[in-house]
């Protein structure tokens, strides 16, 4: 099973008037301390009836844990989970928290996609700033027949138990509207959406037992059952108007369904304007850039508002070409706008689909690591802090050394990737190993 490396954790305290202060080392993230020996005192009376009554007062001592999670950057962590015990709790929108207990013990502090801090608490009513920092991402992409295949389903198991693969990427939605397992979101079943290809609740079991990150794509805007079942909210062709709030809580609601089967990020695709020919019939042209990127970016908005309290992280995979240009490209897409809205944004950084001449190559497909460089180098400084870069690569008509070389740039810019192939079929000689790369 794979596990973040660890950091010593060094644990400060500050003294308060005469408390006391506690030091501690413990594997994990940075952590200071403010610890206040004072507890709060709550008086509890009790009556006992005999022939003579009489009443007797008793001092219960309450000690408060309260604090702050943050990134390495001292930004607030929000929706991390502080356990203590069997009790739970989830930060607010401003990283912070507050528990009460008759008596101090160690808590955790996780979130889906981040690493872990194991943090003492010993001594009295404490403030605690926490730092946990996220999990570096690299992804194998599952598809329906492979979701679906044991024997094939097995082989990704152990091709990322044997490399530096450490998450996999399933479709509950995919491209066209399908829904790919026994959804209890009725909507699906009433459009005829719903074909049975795999139970995800088995699959998520796997790869939890492996030690693995899951995440699942839904494809939201592109979908012939909705297009046909709802035609007030057609746009064209197989293509469902992103302004329609209604076919936007249809996709939330199985969003919703997959972080309670147990998914760590939700990862919404297709979340766009069409392209090509369908885009100059649609209308979405005469719409000013302002209001399609508006609603790709309300769309992700009231998505996160119902993710986030859950402990989902969100992403949303976008154009590449939108990272490089200084426009939407006619389908909603910015990644100033809509990154402030998601955890991870993954440009599908694919060299086979661009244009003769880019970069000035004459095939920017013979050359992977240039053409993946400069979108990643493109795409971090326009993201909003907080929201890291994840990007999908291509691992088809390729050899395994371009593979290689397309992870690399990926690598050295120090962010996760995700490798698309539409059957699922990859080759150990394309992934590192885990003493290959640097967590």
């Amino acid at each position: 099973m794979k596990s973040p490396r660890s950091r010593p954790l060094v644990l400060s305290a500050l003294c308060i008037a005469a408390s006391a202060c506690v030091t501690a080392d413990v594997g994990g993230p940075t952590t200071s301390a403010v610890v206040i020996a004072s507890p709060t005192t709550v008086l509890e009376t009790a009556t006992t009836s005999t022939t003579t009554p009489f009443t007797t007062t008793t001092t219960r001592s309450v000690f408060t844990l309260f604090g702050k999670v943050v990134d390495a950057s001292r930004l607030p962590v929000p929706g991390a989970t502080i356990t203590i015990g069997s009790a739970e709790l989830r930060t607010g929108t401003n990283g912070s928290f507050t528990f009460e207990a008759t008596e101090p013990a160690p808590f955790r502090v996780s979130k889906r996609g981040w690493t872990e801090a194991q943090v003492p608490w010993e001594t009295g009513s404490s403030f605690f700033v926490v730092t946990i920092g996220p999990k570096k991402v690299r992804g194998l992409r599952v598809g329906a027949g492979a979701a679906a295949d044991d024997a094939h389903f097995e082989w990704l198991l152990k091709l990322a138990d044997d490399t530096a693969v450490n998450a996999l990427v399933f479709d509950t939605k995919q491209a066209g509207g399908t829904v790919l397992y026994d959804t209890t979101v009725g909507e699906a079943h009433d459009i005829g959406a719903v074909d049975v290809w795999y139970d995800p609740t088995e699959r998520l079991a796997e790869t939890h037992a492996h030690g693995l990150y899951a995440i699942t794509r839904i494809a939201v805007f592109e979908d012939a059952f909705r297009a046909k079942a709802r035609p007030d909210e057609k746009l064209a062709g197989p293509w469902i108007d992103p302004t329609a709030e209604t076919a936007w809580d249809y996709n939330i609601s199985l969003a919703i369904e997959a972080c309670e089967l147990g998914f760590d990020e939700i990862q919404f695709d297709y979340v766009r304007f069409p392209a090509g020919r369908t885009a100059q019939r649609s209308g979405q042209l005469s719409l000013t850039e302002t209001e399609r990127v508006g609603a790709i970016e309300s769309f992700f908005a009231k998505a996160r508002s119902a993710l986030q309290p859950m402990g989902c992280l969100m992403s949303a995979a976008i154009f590449a070409i939108v990272v490089s240009v200084p426009n939407d490209q006619g389908l909603g897409q910015k990644p100033e706008e809509l990154s402030g809205q998601l955890d991870v944004l993954s440009p599908m950084v694919y060299p086979s689909h661009y244009s003769d001449g880019w970069l000035g190559f004459d095939d920017p497909n013979d050359h992977p690591y240039a053409v993946t460089a400069d979108a990643i180098d493109d795409a971090l400084p326009r993201l909003q802090s907080g929201t890291r870069l994840r990007p999908w690569l291509q691992a088809f008509w390729w050899t395994n050394s371009q593979i290689r070389a397309s992870i690399q740039a990926a690598e050295d810019r120090d962010v996760g990737w995700i490798l698309w192939n539409v059957q699922s079929n990859f080759d150990r000689a394309a992934l590192p190993a885990s003493d290959e790369v640097d967590d």
